[in-house]
């Protein structure tokens, strides 16, 4: 009798350890950081750029949507620079200690001659003070879908 219960408690265990084993060596998805929307994330030193996208029916002039967070306790000017049909331009956003901007919703954050149609992924450097700049790959949407028909330039 006393062997049946240590096998069944063996078996038991071993049940278990096969069952919810693979927990231990499988990735959990919850832990991996990844741009959940449409818009693309960069972080420059203490400055956040969240959920970037720039929206645009025409590929001539785009509104940057996005929100900038400055985590610094310092205010920073955040320059948006992009190749454009008349070369190098520049756009900047103040952003004060603490806060979080959000551009290009209640009013047009213009980007003139972006030169990327709808469905293309458009670079912008994005840097602030003396911290090393990142480019990040920005997505053109239309305005064909709701959310963003208001967004058109």
């Amino acid at each position: 009798m006393r062997a049946r219960i240590v096998a069944s408690v063996a078996l038991s265990a071993a049940i278990t350890l096969l069952v919810a084993g693979c927990g231990f060596i499988t990735p959990q998805a919850t832990t991996d950081d990844y741009d959940a929307s449409d818009g693309t994330n960069a972080t420059i030193g203490d400055v956040k750029v969240l959920n970037a996208i720039v929206v645009s029916d025409n590929g001539v002039d785009g509104n940057l949507v996005t929100s900038v967070a400055n985590n610094g306790s310092e205010r920073v000017t955040v320059t948006f620079q992009f190749e454009s049909t008349e070369g190098k331009s520049d756009s900047k956003v103040t952003v004060a200690s603490g806060q979080i901007k959000k551009l290009g919703v209640d009013e047009v954050f213009l980007l003139e001659g972006i030169n990327s149609e709808p469905g293309s992924l458009m670079p912008i450097f994005v840097q602030y003070g003396s911290e090393t700049g990142k480019q990040v790959l920005v997505p053109v949407l239309d305005g064909s879908l709701p959310e963003y028909a208001d967004l058109v330039p």
